[in-house]
């Protein structure tokens, strides 16, 4: 546990360390619930910080795009910052506006990434645990109702960095919590990761409009770019002509996963080739939001001190579909009094057998 930096406000925030058997570490802030680092082994056992930062906390307050926090009170867009609940039309904060159109993005201006977290005694046992909570008060953002969030991340022998989400409320709302860490498998400051070999277990994606907002329609991948039912280098196909490629200025979807609901499950699987690192994401969400780091400039710099270039990280955010409070037809992101949110993700790595 140590210092991380300041608030604007004065408030100070604590960087916690998970650290397993084999001295894999994930170094978690209390602001943002942000995983700050992820050091794994390669296939020579070496360690390295797979997730793209900062090394204090003053930087994530002055600019990120979300770099590993937990996304909330709703991962993702909502049409036109609104929606309407039981009859009731609630307008929320506009802080988005991809291709002109103004949407609600990843929970609003101060959004679960942007608040200091409570860190709650952790679990008993042999895996290391962190818990943090936060109450996000009626009217935040624009949301209905009190919500009580805890977020418990723990790191186990194998390698894996489990993610439980849970929450509960006083009104009905719209929940769909996400994890925002952009991982390079090389190592994060150390290049792009068009090479990385992508496989996503889902045969459609959400379709979108120019807006980035989803038409309702679940568009088959077969025969477009945006197929990885098999392993496919990420840079192998993501400047194509494709119109959701050009909408999103490359990968900026969410792929409906061949699972059943509720159940966790292999949604994705990133090999990396020179570290010989694998990244497997399994969920119990019914989507995943592959981000290929396409607005990514330059214009963060890094923890090893190199800018983050375009497409230096790629993200990996299970959740639900986009806009589901606007669209009937998708699975519900409504949680109402009385109900307990739960989901859980796991990031966990491996390696492949040394080169010969």
């Amino acid at each position: 546990m140590t210092h991380f930096g300041t608030l604007p406000d004065g408030r100070k925030t604590t960087l916690y360390s998970l650290v397993n058997a084999h001295g894999a570490r994930a170094d978690i802030c209390d602001y943002g619930a942000i995983v700050v680092r992820l050091l794994v082994p390669d296939r020579e056992g070496r360690l390295d910080d797979v997730v793209l930062g900062y090394n204090r906390v003053e930087d994530y307050v002055h600019a990120t795009p979300y770099f590993g926090a937990v996304v909330g009170r709703y991962g993702n867009r909502i049409a036109h910052g609104r929606f309407t609940l039981d009859g009731r039309t609630y307008p929320l904060v506009i802080n988005d506006k991809p291709g002109g159109v103004p949407c609600h993005l990843h929970g609003g201006t101060v959004g679960f990434d942007k608040v200091l977290w409570t860190v709650r005694p952790s679990p008993a046992g042999p895996r290391q645990s962190l818990v943090l909570q936060y109450v996000s008060k009626d009217g935040e953002e624009g949301y209905p109702g009190n919500l009580d969030v805890t977020v418990t991340y723990t790191l186990d022998d194998d390698h894996a960095l489990r993610i439980d989400y849970r929450a509960t409320t006083d009104k009905p709302t719209p929940v769909n919590l996400t994890q925002h860490s952009y991982f390079n498998l090389k190592g994060e400051g150390r290049g792009d990761v068009l090479g990385h070999v992508m496989t996503i277990h889902g045969a459609q994606v959400a379709e979108v409009n120019a807006g980035m907002i989803p038409t309702g329609r679940l568009l088959p991948v077969t025969g477009t770019p945006l197929d990885f039912t098999r392993p496919r280098i990420i840079g192998e196909r993501v400047n194509d002509s494709h119109e959701q490629l050009r909408f999103g200025r490359g990968y900026d979807h969410t792929w409906v996963l061949d699972k059943t609901s509720g159940r966790m499950a292999l949604a994705a699987t990133v090999d990396e080739p020179e570290s010989g690192r694998r990244l497997e994401v399994l969920t119990e969400e019914p989507g995943v939001q592959f981000y290929g780091g396409n607005f990514l400039d330059g214009s963060n710099i890094g923890k090893r001190g190199q800018p983050y270039q375009h497409r230096h990280g790629f993200c990996l955010e299970t959740q639900h579909f986009p806009d589901s409070p606007n669209q009937p037809a998708f699975p519900s992101t409504i949680l109402r009094p009385g109900e307990t949110y739960r989901t859980s993700t796991v990031y966990r790595f491996s390696t492949n057998a040394p080169r010969r």
